[in-house]
C-alpha cells in the first residue's frame, strides 16, 4: 500500500484499530496477540513496614511469578501528572520581572508539589495474564487459580472488569484520571432510544 493510501486508511480507523484493540469483554481485553485477563492488586505501604515484613512481601509475591508461566505486569499513576504544569510555572518564574508576581508563580509550585506529595502512593498496580488458544472451559479455571494464588499469598487482589479495563486504558493513553463512566462511543449518553 502506498504512503497516500495507508494515512487515508489510518484516518478512517476507529480509536480500538488505532490501539490494536478488537474489543473489550466483562472480564479481558481482546487483542490479535490474546487476550488480556488484569488482575488489580491494592498497594501496600511498604514505608511502615519493618525489613523482614518486606522481604516476606517480595517472597510472596516471587512465589505467585514463579508459579505462573505467562506474566505481564503494569504500574500505571491513577492520579494526575502535574510535570507539564510545573515546568511552565518554572519557565514563568525565570522570564518573570515582577518579583511579585514570581513569588506567586512559587506559591503556585508549592502547592502543586504538595498536592503530588498527597497522591504519590496513587497508584494502581496489575498482573496481566495474556490467554492465547486456550479453551474456553480452561479458562475460567484457570483464572480462577491464579487469583486464589494471589490471595494466599497475602495480596488484596480482584479481577479487573468492563468497566475497570476502560478507566485503564484511559489512564494509560490519555491520562485521563476523572472521568467516571466511559462510553463504548462518543456522545453515547445523549442517545435516546425507543422514545
Amino acid at each position: 500500500m502506498n504512503r497516500k493510501k495507508k494515512q487515508e486508511a489510518r484516518e478512517k480507523a476507529s480509536t480500538r484499530q488505532l490501539m490494536d484493540i478488537e474489543g473489550i469483554t466483562g472480564h479481558s481485553l481482546v487483542t490479535p496477540h490474546g487476550e488480556l485477563v488484569f488482575f488489580m492488586i491494592k498497594p501496600t505501604n511498604i514505608s511502615v513496614l519493618s525489613d523482614s515484613s518486606i522481604g516476606a512481601r517480595i517472597y510472596a509475591l516471587m512465589n505467585v511469578l514463579k508459579g505462573i508461566s505467562d506474566i505481564e505486569m503494569l504500574c500505571l499513576n491513577s492520579r494526575e501528572n502535574f510535570e507539564d504544569n510545573k515546568s511552565y510555572l518554572k519557565a514563568r518564574m525565570d522570564a518573570e520581572q515582577n518579583p511579585v508576581i514570581r513569588k506567586l508563580l512559587a506559591q503556585d509550585q508549592t502547592a502543586l508539589d504538595h498536592m503530588q506529595v498527597q497522591m504519590a502512593t496513587a497508584r494502581e498496580f496489575l498482573i496481566i495474564i495474556r490467554l492465547r488458544n486456550e479453551k474456553e472451559s480452561d479458562v475460567q479455571p484457570y483464572l480462577s487459580r491464579i487469583e486464589k494464588s494471589l490471595k494466599d499469598q497475602g495480596f488484596t487482589v480482584r479481577k479487573a472488569g468492563e468497566s475497570d479495563i476502560k478507566r485503564l486504558l484511559g489512564v494509560y493513553y490519555e491520562q485521563n484520571v476523572t472521568t467516571e463512566v466511559y462510553e463504548d462511543y462518543d456522545g453515547e449518553r445523549w442517545v435516546i432510544l425507543n422514545e
